[in-house]
């Protein structure tokens, strides 16, 4: 038996994409490519999965119907450097092994993400966690010098404290949350790609979304072609219709306007209050939807 390799991937084995001001994602090791998966696959499924010629139709199957255990058959080893804030959701992902750079033991690396001055967003009104837009230069200029100055003091205060003898432990309590940590992350493709579906997708924080997208784009890409091709298709580029999204979706369609206004007020997505229509949430998300097909909702 011969291991199985990516003759793309080999090439970019210790490079470091750089992510953000001072952040980078180099790739480390990996095991499997996409024959992996299929031979996986076809020893589980054994003669039924004879009839799919092509191993491209077959992952493109798996994936579409979410048979994940082959996927796991892969694995990617990283090694990041990522600020804080952002590894604090990152880490959120409990499916992979990971070992990080520790301040307990070494001094704290001496690099903090620093935001341009056209770089500040402004709070999202309608989404408590994200942001909409930006600020005017003059204002994120005046943001980017706090800053600067913010890290500054927390340097000096960080490197007084080691001087003085104090314990490398509690000497870190201050720093800031956008001082950079590295860490060795290592994952198989199945929960590598639930990870770049969440983090990938519009909705989510900026900064670990460039993260993804250079995992993504920039070495998953290169490893797995028709996996990444059958991800961007059924998982990433899928939308999903729960079952009252179909009830509604099939009264618009069919052009029943007062079945799907009578609909909408019966289910609650649409509320009037003194003269003010108020949208569920449910409402606001299938209106996306629709507009996607080019429809307009009933309300």
């Amino acid at each position: 038996m011969t291991r199985s390799s990516s003759p793309d991937l080999d090439k970019l084995l210790g490079h470091a994409f750089p992510v953000l001001d001072d952040g980078f994602v180099r790739l480390v090791d990996y095991m499997g490519n996409d024959s992996s998966i299929v031979q996986a696959a076809r020893v589980s499924y054994g003669d039924g999965t004879r009839k799919v010629s092509e191993d491209r139709a077959l992952i493109r199957y798996l994936l579409r119907h979410q048979h994940t255990t082959p996927f796991e058959m892969c694995m990617l080893k990283l090694h990041v450097r990522v600020p804080m804030d952002t590894w604090r959701q990152w880490i959120r992902h409990r499916t992979a092994s990971v070992n990080e750079y520790s301040t307990r033991y070494s001094i704290a690396i001496d690099r903090a993400q620093m935001t341009p001055a056209n770089a500040w967003r402004q709070q999202a009104l309608d989404n408590k966690q994200g942001s909409s837009g930006f600020f005017a230069s003059d204002e994120g200029e005046r943001f980017s010098a706090a800053e600067q100055e913010l890290h500054r003091l927390s340097k000096q205060v960080y490197q007084q404290r080691l001087d003085a003898g104090v314990a490398r432990e509690q000497a870190r309590k201050d720093l800031p949350l956008s001082t950079y940590t590295e860490a060795f992350w290592q994952i198989d493709l199945h929960n590598l790609l639930h990870f770049l579906a969440l983090r990938m997708d519009s909705h989510a924080q900026l900064e670990i979304r460039r993260y993804a997208e250079t995992i993504g784009e920039k070495i998953v890409k290169q490893w797995v072609p028709a996996t990444w091709e059958a991800f961007q298709d059924y998982r990433f580029g899928q939308m999903t219709l729960s079952r009252q999204e179909q009830e509604l979706l099939a009264l618009v369609v069919n052009g029943q306007t007062e079945m799907a206004d009578a609909w909408c007020a019966k289910s609650g997505w649409v509320k009037h209050k003194e003269e003010r229509r108020i949208l569920s949430r449910e409402a606001k998300e299938f209106a996306v939807k629709l507009a996607s097909f080019g429809l307009t909702p009933p309300w």
